[in-house]
């Protein structure tokens, strides 16, 4: 029962999201890469409004709440991730966009408790709008 809880919390430690986290640029992006970088910004205040709700509902793909169990189950995960963090901040550094228009990698560099680490966070996109499904 460990694992799917470690594969939903994957995107707040990846990106380091906290409710003590500043916003993430959307700045330097055009186009789908900038929605890619704006559903990491849509991360960002969910996770800093502390809205386990809205981040299962809006920020991470389908598959991944699946996997945890159910949108409650992703509530849970997710709320007690935010608990767990102190103050972290992000950057998207890059986005690559598959051929196939479906999937993104963005590139995150974080902060957390001045050691800084870059991530790869993998999205995938529903319905017309990006969501998380994974972090590297």
């Amino acid at each position: 029962m460990r694992r799917p809880l470690v594969i939903a919390c994957l995107p707040l430690s990846a990106l380091a999201l906290t409710a003590c986290g500043t916003t993430t640029s959307t700045a330097g992006f055009s186009g789908e890469k900038h929605q890619v970088a704006q559903t990491l910004a849509n991360l960002q205040s969910d996770a800093t409004a502390a809205e386990p709700k809205k981040i299962c509902a809006n920020d991470i793909a389908a598959a991944t709440v699946t996997r945890l169990g159910g949108s409650k189950r992703c509530e849970a995960a997710i709320k007690s991730q935010l608990s767990e963090v102190d103050s972290l901040e992000a950057n998207v550094k890059s986005v690559t966009l598959a051929a196939d228009g479906k999937t993104a990698t963005a590139q995150v560099k974080s902060i957390r408790e001045g050691t800084s680490a870059t991530s790869a966070v993998s999205l995938v996109k529903e319905g017309g709008k990006w969501k998380i499904s994974g972090a590297s």
